[in-house]
């Protein structure tokens, strides 16, 4: 490819609303434009690495049996409403009417789609087990997209199915695309942490996320560095302390004026944090009030707490006027007395012999509640998220907390949608079954910024070799001045894209600072250039983009290595 013909425009400064580096650098090079919050077109650079990426994917895929088709991006309606979900998922689902009046909705994932094709196709246990994976545009209405292709609305996922006829079936399918999706990332450049994880609106036994480590990463990841304990925070579980073996007092009101917050009682007081108790309030999709009640030098776990009172719709935290309403004084609140709400309290928090509490009225605690005693919750479980430092459930050593971003999921989903669409097989002895099935995703978008944020300098993309759109860019400076330049730029140009060698052919009239400027930043592996000082050299400049090792080779003596 010429670039005098490459519909692509790279620029100097970097875009004003981009945090992460891969934002910047994406923008900047060339590779995507922003059409609106979380929707961006890909050009053609970008596109050439998302089709490499995708046949890694692909080649992987087809390595454990699985076969490629394609899935709708509109549904109805009807199908997930089989399911369930369409009632669970709020706004994130797009939902309309076709012309017909019709209730359709944008797809998110495929589980339905792949239910409905199950109770069509499979009849029999001799068509189990098998595996089906696509490509497709999904699109979730988040509330917040950020950096850049890391969280957007739509975007392209490599979502694979795993049908099986039992539980044994499905470890063995699980296990193939847990190994595949370690080679996938390896091929692609990235180190990758496999992470326990939440099944959310997923739904399930078992999930885990592939997780990249990165600062500027959502989700927060629970490490031992002794042994190969590794979970998300939302599900991760620890050690935690003993309680207090204090004997149990009486309560005891204590004025506490403008002390609204933890650390602020507990200077008041002069106690720790671990003396106190935090009350959090969350209102479900459903209208349910939640009060959360964790020791005060814990917060609260939103998924595990979600995950215990089966919130629909997820949770949101409540408004001051709610909270007052079901008998609590925000800042100063306890469930004492309180009306109305589902109350569920960490186990630590319940077993603590006395804990400083709300008071329920403005400026005003209780020393010494004791939960069971001063109130009763209605659910006693972990709720609590893990912090640094607390010891391994599995060998007891301090944990490491770090930030990551989700690049790949794997869940076994059991019958989950089966049962509900009535997907069934016939056994060898006649008897009839659930399909048994495991869900499987990579985004696209996502794995590119990824590998950028991994494979970048300060000045620009260094892409690994699997994914880069070209194998070789290739400058030439001064081609109009010198005749030389030119005719030896072209020639290369051209046999080297004869023997299939994927080269991007920097042929603009431009200045050696901009086309040099605009190599580095575009990030090929291989940068050749052509100038008279090179030729005079004896050759071309070869350039290693990743090390930015230079040394220059004769001409005859690239085009060798590179077509081999």
């Amino acid at each position: 490819m010429r670039m005098s013909r490459l519909f692509f425009a790279s620029l100097r400064d970097d875009p004003a609303e981009a945090e992460m580096v891969s934002h910047k650098l994406l923008v900047r090079a060339g590779y995507v434009r922003q059409l609106g919050a979380g929707i961006y077109s890909l050009l053609p650079l970008g596109f050439r690495v998302q089709q490499k990426i995708e046949q890694v994917i692909r080649e992987e895929m087809n390595a454990i049996g699985g076969q490629e088709m394609e899935m709708p991006v509109v549904h109805p309606a009807d199908l997930w409403r089989e399911s369930g979900r369409y009632q669970k998922i709020g706004p994130e689902m797009v939902r309309f009417q076709d012309r017909g009046g019709r209730d359709m909705v944008l797809a998110m994932t495929h589980e339905e789609v792949v239910a409905d094709l199950l109770r069509d196709i499979v009849k029999s246990y001799r068509q189990l087990p098998a595996i089906v994976y696509h490509f497709q545009t999904k699109f979730r209405d988040e509330p917040r997209s950020r950096g850049g292709l890391i969280r957007v609305r739509e975007f392209v996922m490599k979502d694979s199915y795993t049908l099986d006829p039992d539980e044994e079936s499905l470890a063995r399918s699980y296990q193939a695309h847990y190994e595949a999706y370690t080679k996938i990332f390896e091929r692609l450049g990235l180190d990758t942490v496999a992470v326990g994880a939440d099944v959310g609106i997923m739904g399930g036994s078992l999930a885990h996320e592939f997780m990249v480590l990165n600062e500027h990463g959502e989700d927060t990841l629970v490490l031992c560095p002794n042994c190969d304990y590794a979970a998300n925070q939302q599900i991760a579980q620890v050690r935690k302390p003993s309680p207090s073996t204090n004997e149990p007092m009486p309560t005891e009101e204590v004025a506490t004026p403008e002390t609204d917050t933890i650390a602020s009682l507990a200077s008041l007081l002069g106690i720790g944090t671990d003396r106190t108790a935090k009350a959090t309030f969350f209102v479900t999709g459903d209208g349910r009030l939640i009060t959360a009640i964790v020791r005060g030098d814990f917060e609260v776990n939103e998924t595990k707490l979600a995950n215990a009172v089966k919130a629909v719709g997820g949770l949101r935290p409540a408004q001051v006027e709610e909270i007052r309403a079901a008998g609590m004084e925000p800042g100063y609140a306890s469930p004492i007395g309180a009306r109305d709400t589902t109350v569920v309290v960490d186990d630590l928090a319940a077993a603590e012999p006395g804990l400083v509490g709300g008071g329920n009225r403005h400026g005003y605690h209780l020393r010494n509640v004791k939960v069971g005693r001063d109130f009763e919750p209605d659910l006693v479980t972990d709720i609590a998220n893990a912090r640094e430092g607390d010891p391994c459930p599995a060998c007891g050593t301090p944990v490491i907390l770090r930030k990551g971003i989700e690049v790949g999921n794997i869940f076994k989903l059991g019958t989950e949608f089966t049962e509900k669409l009535d997907a069934t097989y016939l056994a060898d002895d006649g008897s009839r079954h659930y399909i048994i099935m495991g869900s499987y995703g990579i985004g696209l978008g996502r794995a590119m910024a990824c590998i950028v944020e991994a494979h970048h300098d300060d000045k620009g993309i260094a892409w690994p070799a699997a994914v880069a759109p070209y194998d070789v860019h290739l400058v030439s400076l001064s081609a109009s001045k010198d005749p030389a330049v030119l005719e030896a730029a072209d020639g290369l140009y051209q046999r080297l894209t004869d023997a299939g060698v994927e080269v991007l052919y920097d042929d603009r009239d431009d200045s050696p600072g901009v086309k040099l400027t605009d190599a580095e930043l575009l990030g090929m592996p291989l940068i050749i250039t052509v100038s008279p000082r090179s030729l005079a050299a004896g050759g071309a400049e070869v350039t290693l983009r990743a090390s930015g090792e230079r040394s220059v080779q004769p001409i005859a003596e690239v085009e060798r290595r590179l077509i081999g």
